[in-house]
């Protein structure tokens, strides 16, 4: 099955939740590992000629009373060939449409239909899917009648950019939507409808957040740039990109506690192969247990 036409779909207590892949990635093993030697991480997952690890960007579609609602969005129809290439992004579907927009087909949802898309942050790869240029060259939103949600601590940041954090975040995926009033910034755990609770995970960057789903008795945590992979779980093992590591090293070490000791379901975002899982401690680091 090629990564487009994968949605994975589970029941989480009484809700039905589609780990949709929004497309394929590649971004340089070291820099995806930061101080981890390669030895190490590429036992995990391989590299290709380039030193390139192969990644996803898989999106959570959860069928909520409220309406769909979105976590992430992948990066949208809008970057160049140029660009696509560097980062080695695969994510045109047919007719024009991203891979996104063909998971979101497969399980009947129309991006009008979406009623909240939650952003964790505003990087490229995550945030990109908030708007789309059109036939014209317009860039509009994507999800014209949702409520978008992000932490206020990340559009500051993405909205005060340095030499480090500029390549990461582009006006044009957020911008559109904070002008059109449909953009809110939270700040700190808020329930936004219920049962959907966003918790700020700071490390990848200062507003980074996960998103909690809490249902008939179980929990689900869509982690993001936490544990962006499988191979990610054990607490040393974190980005070259996070811009505060150590920040990153604590956050990891009480979201991990948690979720092994009560059975949460992981959702990991970047993991070409793994869409979910649970989390459990074998004495020595947290690794994938039985999900």
């Amino acid at each position: 099955m090629s990564m487009h036409q994968h949605v994975e779909t589970r029941t989480i207590g009484k809700w039905k939740v589609h780990a949709i892949q929004a497309g394929g990635q590649k971004l340089d093993g070291g820099a995806m590992f930061g101080v981890v030697p390669k030895p190490l991480w590429e036992r995990r997952i391989p590299s290709d000629e380039k030193n390139r690890i192969q990644m996803g960007m898989r999106c959570l579609l959860v069928e909520h009373p409220r309406g769909p609602i979105l976590i992430d969005n992948g990066c949208g129809n809008k970057e160049t060939d140029k660009f696509l290439g560097i980062y080695g992004i695969e994510n045109a579907g047919a007719g024009g449409r991203t891979w996104l927009e063909d998971g979101l087909r497969q399980i009947g949802v129309a991006p009008e239909d979406v009623a909240l898309m939650i952003d964790t942050h505003l990087h490229f790869d995550h945030a990109g899917g908030n708007t789309y240029r059109d036939a014209e060259g317009q860039v509009r939103l994507t999800f014209p009648r949702a409520r978008y949600v992000v932490q206020r601590a990340e559009y500051l940041w993405a909205t005060n950019v340095n030499e480090r954090t500029a390549a990461s975040y582009f006006t044009h995926n957020f911008e559109p939507v904070m002008e059109s009033g449909r953009l809110e910034l939270v700040e700190g755990e808020v329930e936004i409808v219920p049962g959907v609770t966003v918790m700020p995970t700071p490390g990848h960057t200062p507003g980074h957040q996960s998103v909690r789903l809490d249902s008939g008795g179980e929990t689900a945590l869509f982690m993001a740039d936490l544990v962006p992979t499988a191979a990610h779980l054990p607490l040393p093992w974190i980005m070259g990109y996070d811009v505060e590591p150590m920040v990153t090293l604590e956050t990891k070490r009480r979201i991990l506690r948690a979720a092994s000791e009560q059975q949460w379901l992981v959702i990991f975002e970047h993991d070409a192969d793994h869409a979910w899982g649970r989390v459990m401690h074998d004495g020595k680091a947290y690794a994938l247990g039985d999900g």
